[in-house]
């Protein structure tokens, strides 16, 4: 080997070297933030927040269902004790009796400083009065027997106001003791996991130990006819990892293998073959390890992505064994078919890089990567081809004499010409075809690139009702510099919402200030407290004319003067109940300081509606830095607004490659021959997928712009081809076989991925497969084969 050999070889070593250790180190994600903008703005970033560390981001629903009524209490009583011991969980509630007690002891004790109605004209004697008045009434109502029981301790009716207005009486139904579903065939727990939504590895670990859980429980009652159901951010977060995951070996193994056995059975070389699966791996290591130290992570749609690279990349190495003839004894045959073909496809992969240029520009990290990946992949690939492969052929390499397919291919192609009208007609079919369904094209809602499947989404929906877990749609967020000042603007909100809630705009709200008030508001509520003296004095003129004996109530007068000396309430002093679990997930500490979510409820009448945005922004004008969010809608408006950019994007790719071919082939007639092809084909496969019932998405407009990439090499060739006397004879059949061959290995991959699970992978493989081939047809169809190739 000589030298100018030996120096791409060794670089081409050491790069892999290098390559593999940064695979071998990189991290996996499969968070939402694929799907969310890298640079946000003010408002996007709080949307960001929600999604990803929101109220609901760190539960996890869980059911137990099948058995009888007794065994699923039993389970659910025992998986509860062994998960409150598991530091993974913060919380874990199924509504037992000792839990609902040790909350209700809780909310007594700390009555004075939860309850709003606690002022100081709540403790005159007209105040007073008016108080034991409405408790004495509450004795012939439904909650008579627990009014009766607190009246001596709680004759201003302190706790039942807290519980009315905490709704807590409104929660899931109790059955043997633990929280049951509405039809009573499920018993359900709800549990808040420590770590942060963002944290997949620590989730995983997590719901681990709730299968864990659950099978000691049912073993440890006899029972094999129960089933366990875990539903939740967290559980679709990892479910989705471990699908991609699976999906990106799957498909990267079917892939080399199909695409194995066709090049075995045309090369009839296992030497071919595996020599040409070198620029593959290659390009594949490369583009992941580009990724990994551009982004500091790879998303798994990036890796379920890098099984398309096999039916591009695979290309190059194609070309040069078919094209170069069957026998290469010498390296001048070689470097006789760089001088001839290396042009061309070195313009192939110009083309290729500016058709995924506008992924690598895209503001959403997810899709970005998968720009990188492309471009890093392909560049390798292509330089592996020209550089390091031509040097590792061994003398006397040869395939098979594919000289009778590439002369039955210009026989075909000379019978095809003749239905060449058929283009244009199915072209302008296509167009009027979209122009009919113009309304209907594009799916403008981000929901349409959810993972998760849509029996997982019903299941979801129904715990959650059965529940009461939060499903958040509306929320207002108000933000401070420390969890203090964070509570005083949500009490500053609540009082606006209050007053909404009265009007029937809203049907009630959440808010972390229910739970624990912030300080400030707890010292007013403490000094609103008479002294001892003074309030048994107050108490006794104000029970004139009462049907009850201030000397009965020693309890309620020792309880406030209490009050007045014990320490304020803390967030420590709630844990271990659901009101901790609402406090960490309505007050978040962030990067920029601490943010309070107050969740919205609409009306029942405008459940199809939602909420009246308009007056709830207006009620809030006053208070600084709170924003309103519809989740749904600012997650589509976003969507709709990452559609524009990825289409002006788009745009600006497809120009980049026509004024490539400009540039290159200097002559428009020639351009068109490459770029009309591409168009039809990509408006006919888009109008079968529009008249099929699919709605375009994004990804499908990214496997556009894949199309082209790949699709755009082919045209080249044709139109290299067509070029009088630049290629004839034997030569011009070995290029046909290698085109055919070639697109045959794309189709196949992209193939795969149209079946793929995974909406990013499947959307891009409807687009990819049909339109490069296609394009190969179309361009075939208007190619003129001269007498020499005829013949």
């Amino acid at each position: 080997m000589t030298v100018t050999r030996r120096w791409p070889l060794f670089v081409w070593l050491v790069s892999l070297g290098v390559f593999a250790v940064v695979v071998g180190r990189m991290r996996l994600a499969t968070d939402l933030s694929a799907f969310l903008p890298s640079r946000p703005g003010a408002s996007e970033q709080l949307l960001i927040d929600q999604l990803k560390e929101g109220p609901a981001s760190r539960l996890v629903l869980i059911a137990v269902e099948g058995a009888t009524d007794t065994a699923r209490a039993l389970i659910s009583m025992r998986m509860a004790g062994w998960l409150r011991q598991d530091s993974a969980f913060s919380a874990v509630s199924n509504g037992a009796a000792a839990e609902r007690e040790a909350e209700r002891q809780l909310l007594f004790r700390w009555r004075y400083l939860l309850s709003p109605s606690v002022t100081p004209e709540r403790f005159t004697v007209e105040g007073l009065h008016r108080a034991v008045r409405a408790s004495v009434d509450r004795l012939a109502s439904s909650a008579g027997l627990m009014t009766k029981a607190l009246l001596p301790s709680d004759p201003t009716g302190e706790l039942l106001d807290i519980l009315e207005r905490m709704e807590v009486e409104a929660g899931p139904e109790t059955a043997g003791g633990v929280w049951v579903s509405r039809d009573r065939r499920r018993a359900l727990l709800l549990a808040r996991l420590g770590a942060p939504g963002s944290d997949t590895d620590a989730q995983e670990r997590a719901l681990a130990s709730i299968r864990a859980a659950f099978a000691a429980a049912a073993g440890e009652a006899g029972v094999t006819d129960a089933r366990l159901i875990l539903s939740g951010p967290a559980v679709f977060t990892v479910e989705a990892r471990d699908r991609i995951r699976g999906e990106a070996v799957r498909l990267s193994v079917a892939g080399t293998a199909v695409v194995a056995v066709l090049l075995l059975a045309v090369y009839r070389s296992l030497a071919a073959l595996v020599l040409g699966l070198v620029p593959v791996a290659t390009g594949a290591l490369a583009g992941i390890a580009a990724v990994s130290l551009g982004f500091g992570m790879v998303y798994g749609v990036t890796l379920g992505f890098g099984a398309t690279l096999i039916g591009e990349a695979v290309d190059y190495a194609i070309y040069l064994f078919v094209q170069a003839g069957e026998r290469r004894r010498e390296e001048a045959d070689r470097d006789d078919w760089f001088d001839l073909y290396w042009p061309t496809i070195r313009l192939g992969v110009l083309t290729s890089v500016c058709g995924a240029l506008p992924l690598a520009l895209s503001g959403f990290p997810g899709f970005s990567q998968l720009g990188v990946y492309s471009i890093a992949g392909l560049l390798a690939a292509a330089a592996v081809t020209r550089w390091v492969l031509a040097g590792l052929l061994p003398r006397g390499f040869r395939i098979r004499d594919l000289g009778r397919t590439g002369e039955a291919l210009v026989r075909l192609i000379s019978r095809l010409r003749r239905l060449r009208w058929l283009v244009p007609a199915a072209a302008a079919l296509a167009c009027g075809s979209l122009w009919l369904h113009r309304d209907g094209v594009w799916n403008e809602q981000l929901g349409a690139l959810s993972p998760v499947p849509l029996e997982a989404q019903r299941r979801d929906a129904e715990l959650r009702a059965d529940l009461g877990a939060p499903d958040v749609g509306c929320l207002v967020v108000v933000g401070g510099r420390d969890a203090e000042s964070a509570l005083q603007a949500a009490e500053r909100v609540s009082s606006r919402l209050a007053v909404l809630v009265g009007e029937g705009v809203i049907a009630g709200f959440q808010s972390p200030s229910n739970y624990l008030p912030s300080l400030q508001t707890q010292r007013l509520r403490r000094a609103a407290l008479p002294e001892d003296g003074v309030l048994r004095e107050r108490f006794a003129a104000a029970v004139r004319g009462v049907p009850v004996r201030p000397e009965g109530f020693g309890t309620f007068f020792a309880d406030v003067k209490a009050t007045r000396a014990a320490p304020l309430l803390r967030a420590e002093d709630l844990r271990g109940t659901r009101f901790a679990v609402a406090v960490d997930s309505l007050l978040v500490r962030g990067s920029r300081g601490w943010t309070a979510l107050l969740p919205l409820r609409a009306p029942t009448e405008a459940s199809g509606s939602g909420v009246d945005a308009a007056r709830i922004r207006a009620a809030l004008s006053d208070v600084p830095d709170a924003v309103f969010l519809d989740l749904k809608t600012e997650t589509d408006s976003l969507y709709q607004r990452y559609l524009s950019e990825a289409t002006r994007l788009s745009a600006g790719g497809a120009g980049a490659v026509v004024l490539l071919l400009a540039f290159a082939l200097g002559s428009p007639r020639r351009v068109l021959r490459v770029c009309l092809p591409l168009a039809a084909a990509l408006v006919m496969v888009t109008a079968v997928l529009v008249v099929g019932g699919h709605r375009l998405t994004m990804l499908h407009l990214i496997g556009m712009m894949l199309a082209v990439a790949i699709g755009s090499n082919y045209c080249l060739f044709f139109d290299r081809l067509a070029q009088a006397g630049a290629i004839g004879g034997s030569r011009a059949g070995r290029t046909l076989v290698s085109l055919v061959l070639a697109n045959l290995a794309t189709v196949v991959v992209f193939g795969l991925l149209a079946g793929s699970s995974v909406p990013v992978l499947s959307a891009i493989g409807m687009m990819v497969a049909p339109g490069t081939f296609l394009a190969l047809v179309i361009s075939a169809t208007y190619w003129k084969p001269d007498a020499e190739c005829a013949a």
